[in-house]
């Protein structure tokens, strides 16, 4: 016996010990991430921030606790002291009387040596941490409500400003949640306390609760109906996000039944809520079981079944009339939460008025048709660009720049590092966090331009990046960027490895102002805790100069400083003042916006492009400049993080040049306007104007998905009326199940015209043939599908490039580049151009070739696939470059193919030179 109780207290001190040690590590670990953070923060000039949410949380976790702690434990305490009298005095009553108590045997031997107080303490102790832990995630919304502004526009149907749902209704659903989890953990608590102390006993033969536990648990009762009677009243305004097929938001039903049921359940709650705490002093059964039926009988009556009855035999048959007012407000705030109510409907007459002279008028546009899509050229940029394995292009992006060419728009791709794809057998330590750190430079070609082989020119290409008519670059090195997931050390021992040349290679140090000091003892102990790597502690070579590069990744960068932004999925590339800047778009958005229709995903029915994240990509400097100070949701945020927003002015005027409506919005504005165009109610309710976004075919032979919809892409264009060129994204829309073009939806990119929406709608009356349909009758084309099919039988595999659709002055011109690409090879080359307009189709090597043909010129124009002189110059150079590396090489087939290659660009050029300076 004495064995066994010694070896059960010595199983039960290692249980405490393992325990003791497991909370201990917690603790350590949240210490330790808690200190990494703030040393982070520190470092990027962001401690502010770090120590608002921080505090927030901390204060939320406190108050949270205190407060469900204090109640479990007087629950607790209150159930301990009248179970040990009313409890005792009710099981003497009983034996004297002859009435036969159940009380069982385990809790007549525990309870005598329980230790009450500090077993109550301790479970309140317990449920008050899991219930804060559970609520630290509340900070955001407890800090939106603290400082909150208004909206300044009010609701349709309770007359609130609409901050108060955006801020306030949120808080309150929390508040109201948290006292019911509290509730419950109050009342576990004492029906604990009052089970074993046998309060509450059950048995074979008879049932019973003390007086003790009845008066409690009808307490507790009250305070529930009481909390379910503020929840009614809350569900009110719940009314306004419901969604009944034909109306989302609040509809007839709701606001002629639901709302008045709603206000009747608020009154039987409260009313239960009374009856509850006046049985404390009857203690009898029949009173809560009765407010219980009254309560959720009348709420399962009159709150499902009578709402039910009553949308559908009675609204149902005169749905039209009846919610017609309700469908306005629908119209209006999901118009309003979208910002759909600023776009400016314009007609768009699509005439067949388009002319060689015109084309000529209209070459901003013309030179800046996009022929290169983003899958096959990044596969060229990987076969051509990358130079090494452990170099990877992830993305290609879309931009414009004022060039000497002219106003350009490009295509560029950061050459990032892949640690992954050095070989295995490279892939140490040392290599992956202290040799090679970063990426370097990036690739930049024009949209339209291509060589003889039918590849890209470049504005930029090699490492270091060399300029061929492109921006130069002074600091190409990027230590930030889409990759970057895992940590560097710089500045140690070991020279940083930068880029190859030839045999050997160049090595640098990093002088950027991003970094942690890591040279201490201390703090490499620290890092290899939090980290989880020894080899920080254990390496030799961390110098006292050595700092630690974290959060590499541009979006976990910025998700880090503020997890209450949204992201783009896009961020992008930007060469400015000669160095690298990573520009992300970022979202306010809200789940709580009355009225409005929610977006697909994470049910947000609100947005904003409020802010615009600019990220040196050498640096690691995050700026955040608003975009949209109007929006009421990042004021409040600049009044709970006053040093973290800049205006949009303070931005560098280059970067404002680089500014781009960002394709996510733009994306969702437009699923939603397909809908909410109609703005007569009849018609939204009938879907008569319905529109959808027009089916694409692109791929192998073309046949990729067919069907899948067309996605919004960039051009440089002049918009009808406008005197200029801009840079603006862009979408075609057909009718619903129709595929003919029934309008364009356009977002104008360049200051001080940015952020503006268009739709040109064409005449209703005209048929205006859709994209799909221009890609049948490019497949009926009997010269092009013979010569696919002759390509497809040579060993090549062709790919259709993604039809655009390109408005010039009042008409429209469809343009598709067409790909070749070895069937094992993964070079695709652009080899020709595909043009209609009107009724003819046409392909050509070149667009300009295709235009002149298309509009039956004998003179070509100039083709902006072979270029202006500056483009044919700059290939000539890149065929001399080549033919002299194939001559070093001894590589004389090469060298021939060059020369070949080389003679008709200089014969061009020479031809286009007056006869005097020939």
């Amino acid at each position: 016996m004495r064995s066994q109780l010694r070896s059960g207290v010595r199983l039960k001190r290692n249980a405490i010990t393992v325990a003791a040690v497991v909370v201990g590590l917690i603790i350590v670990g949240r210490i330790t991430g808690v200190l990494v953070d703030w040393l982070w923060f520190s470092s990027i000039g962001y401690v502010e921030v770090f120590w608002t949410v921080l505090s927030a949380q901390a204060l939320l976790f406190v108050a949270v606790f205190a407060a469900s702690a204090g109640a479990i434990w007087v629950s607790g305490l209150l159930a301990h002291r009248y179970a040990r009298s009313l409890g005792t005095s009710r099981a003497k009553t009983a034996l004297s009387s002859g009435t036969p108590v159940v009380i069982s045997e385990l809790a007549d031997q525990i309870a005598p040596r329980i230790p009450w107080r500090s077993s109550i303490a301790c479970g309140a102790v317990l449920f008050g941490l899991l219930i804060a832990y559970l609520e630290i995630s509340n900070w955001g919304v407890a800090l939106r409500f603290l400082h909150q502004v208004p909206f300044g526009e009010r609701d349709l149907i309770f007359g609130k400003d609409i901050g108060f749902y955006l801020f306030s209704l949120p808080a309150y659903l929390a508040l109201k949640n948290w006292l019911l989890q509290l509730l419950f953990c109050s009342a576990l608590v004492a029906g604990v306390v009052y089970g074993v102390r046998g309060d509450i006993a059950l048995g074979q033969s008879s049932r019973g609760v003390s007086h003790a536990a009845a008066a409690h648990g009808s307490a507790m009762l009250g305070l529930f109906f009481l909390l379910k009677a503020w929840s009614y009243a809350l569900d009110r305004f719940l009314l306004l996000y419901g969604d009944n097929g034909v109306v989302v938001g609040a509809g007839y039903t709701d606001i002629h039944v639901e709302l008045p049921v709603l206000w009747l359940m608020v009154g039987l709650a409260a009313a239960a809520s009374v009856a509850s705490w006046i049985n404390m002093r009857w203690r009898g059964y029949r009173i809560p079981v009765a407010s219980a039926l009254l309560v959720f009988g009348s709420s399962f009556v009159f709150a499902l079944i009578f709402p039910a009855l009553f949308q559908r035999f009675y609204v149902k048959p005169s749905e039209l009339q009846l919610e017609t007012p309700y469908i306005e407000h629908n119209i209006a705030l999901t118009r309003k939460a979208y910002g759909l109510q600023q776009i400016v409907v314009k007609p768009f007459p699509a005439e067949q008025g388009l002319n060689f002279a015109s084309l000529q008028a209209n070459r901003a546009t013309v030179d800046n048709v996009r022929l290169w899509d983003v899958q096959p050229l990044l596969d060229t940029y990987a076969q051509l660009q990358e130079i090494r394995t452990y170099y990877k292009f992830l993305a290609v992006d879309i931009d414009r720049y004022r060039l000497d060419a002219g106003y350009r728009q490009v295509m560029l791709s950061a050459r990032e590092l892949e640690p992954a794809m050095l070989p295995a057998n490279a892939q140490t330590w040392v290599n992956l966090h202290l040799l090679f750190t970063h990426g370097n430079g990036v690739v930049m070609s024009p949209v339209t331009e291509k060589s003889t082989e039918g590849l890209p020119s470049f504005y930029l290409q090699d490492i270091p990046p060399v300029a061929n008519g492109g921006p130069a670059i002074r600091e190409p090195r990027l230590y930030f960027g889409e990759s970057g997931h895992g940590y560097v050390i710089v500045k140690g021992s070991v020279p940083e490895f930068d880029y190859p040349m030839g045999k050997d290679n160049v090595y640098t140090s990093y002088s950027g102002r991003d970094g942690i000091a890591i040279g201490s003892i201390a703090r490499r102990g620290l890092f290899a805790w939090q980290l989880d790597d020894p080899n920080i502690l254990l390496t030799g070579y961390i110098t006292d100069q050595s700092r630690i590069l974290l959060h590499r990744n541009i979006q976990d960068r910025v998700r880090t400083i503020a997890p209450f932004l949204s992201l783009d999925h896009d961020p992008y590339i930007v060469a400015s003042d000669g160095r690298l800047f990573w520009m992300q778009d970022a979202y306010t958005t809200s789940r709580w916006f009355p009225y409005a229709q929610r977006m697909s995903g994470d049910g947000a029915n609100y947005i904003r492009n409020a802010v615009k994240v600019v990220i040196d990509a050498y640096n690691g400097t995050v700026d955040f400049y608003v975009s949209d100070p109007a929006d009421p949701i990042l004021r409040t945020y600049r009044r709970i993080f006053p040093g973290l927003f800049k205006p949009l002015a303070a931005m560098p005027q280059d970067l404002q040049q680089h500014i781009r409506y960002p394709e996510d919005l733009f994306l969702i504005q437009a699923q939603l306007y397909r809908a909410y165009h109609m703005d007569a109610p009849e018609v939204f309710y009938n879907r008569e104007d319905l529109w959808q976004f027009p089916r694409g075919l692109a791929g192998i032979d073309g046949g990729s998905a067919p069907g899948t919809p067309m996605t919004p892409y960039y051009m440089i264009m002049r918009l009808p009326g406008e005197s200029r060129a801009e840079f603006v994204l862009m979408l075609p829309m057909v009718p619903s199940q129709r595929d003919n073009m029934i309008a364009w939806l356009a977002a104008r990119c360049d200051p001080p015209e940015y952020g503006k929406l268009i739709v040109y709608t064409f005449p209703k009356d005209k048929l205006v043939y859709g994209p799909f349909q221009i890609e049948a009758r490019i497949q009926q084309n009997t010269e092009i599908s013979q010569q696919i099919s002759l390509w497809n039988q040579m060993g090549s595999r062709v790919i259709r490039g993604h039809l655009l659709v390109v408005p010039i002055e009042s008409s429209i011109l469809y343009v598709s580049p067409l790909y070749l690409r070895a069937a094992s090879g993964q070079l695709p080359e652009l080899k020709r151009v595909i043009a209609t307009y009107g009724d003819r189709v046409v392909m050509e090597e070149t667009l300009g070739e295709a235009l002149a043909a298309l509009f039956k010129e004998t003179v070509p124009m100039a083709s902006p696939l072979r270029g202006t002189a500056d483009a044919r110059a700059r290939e000539a150079l890149a065929h001399y470059d080549r033919a002299i590396e194939r001559l070093k090489a001894g590589d004389w087939n090469g060298f021939g193919s060059e020369l070949d290659a080389l003679r008709p660009l200089l014969e061009t050029l020479g031809a286009g030179r007056p006869e005097g300076q020939r």
